[in-house]
Order: structure tokens, then sequence, then C-alpha cells
């Protein structure tokens, strides 16, 4: 099941343990290699100072109440998680990310995501475009599938197929 960004941000993280929030979603960790969440920033419910994170196999289930965990102890200290240490300095963001084509023609800039929430790799991409060209198209939707670069200023991707008007031919 595919759920956009806002939906995975400032969410409690329930324990089945306790029956209740032990912390709560700040911001996802993308690798941006291959478009994955790896584990979300997440603010301690028990030290509201404290920060942790909370990596996406601890995840038990998404509901709507928040992410279900077995306990306080699946969140871990940032410096604890070494695999991580790299992506962590990064701090890859999507959220307002431009996004061109391969001929480097602007489309716009990355609005919001959909992640698939079995796998947590983003899915599609919503971009939206200036105030003059959305009167004329909107926001636009890609797929990961239509990417061919993602760097530390922008997002690649495949050529858009742009609608050709009807032309009317004349019969003789």
């Amino acid at each position: 099941m595919l759920q956009l960004s806002d939906s995975l941000i400032n969410q409690p993280v329930l324990s089945l343990r306790t029956g209740g929030s032990v912390a709560m979603t700040l911001a996802p960790i993308i690798n941006p290699n291959n478009l994955k969440i790896e584990g979300f920033y997440c603010q301690d419910g028990l030290d509201r100072h404290r920060q942790l994170i909370l990596l996406y196999q601890d995840i038990r289930d998404i509901i709507t109440q928040g992410f279900v965990v077995d306990d306080h102890d699946v969140l871990a200290d940032p410096s604890e998680l070494v695999r991580l240490q790299e992506l962590m300095r990064l701090n890859f963001q999507l959220i307002g990310k431009p996004v061109i084509t391969t001929s480097k023609h602007r489309i716009g800039k990355v609005s919001d995501y959909a992640t698939e929430v079995s796998t947590m790799y983003v899915q599609k991409l919503y971009a939206s475009q200036s105030v003059f060209k959305s009167f004329a198209g909107g926001s636009l939707s890609i797929d990961r599938t239509q990417i061919v670069e993602i760097t530390d200023t922008r997002i690649v991707i495949n050529e858009i197929l742009r609608p050709q008007p009807a032309r009317a031919t004349a019969a003789i």
C-alpha cells in the first residue's frame, strides 16, 4: 500500500509491550542510491530532548494510529548505527529537490512522494510546477522507473511525452 510522506512524519511510535506511545517520528532517513527509507529520526517519548532512530525493519505494522514496534528498546541512538552514519551525514531530502529531464528541461520541484510501506521504497514522486505552468499542466506524477539520476542538487528523469494538438485535415 502506498502512503504519502505526510502520513509517515509526526506519527506516534506505539509499543506492543506497553500499549502506549514511546516516540514520535520526525523525518525519514532516505538512501538516495535506491530511494529506500532506511529508518526515521524520532523524538524519544521518555526523554523529549533525545533523538533516536527507528530502523524500518523494526516496524511491525503501520496503522492509522502510528507505527507499531515491539518495545522502546528497538529505538537506537544514532551513534550506535555504524552502517547508517554516511546516510545520516548526507541528510538527503526529497521534498524541494528540483526535477529536470535528460534534455535539461525543468519540470518543477518535488512537493511530495509516495512510499510502499511493506518495502519502504519510494515509488512515486510528485513534482509541482511554477504558478504559471501549473495553470496549464498542474503537478506531475513521476514513477521511480522514470528516474535516471539522483544528485545532491537535482533529480533527472526521462523525457516526458507531451500531448500534441490534434490537427484537422482537409478532405479532398
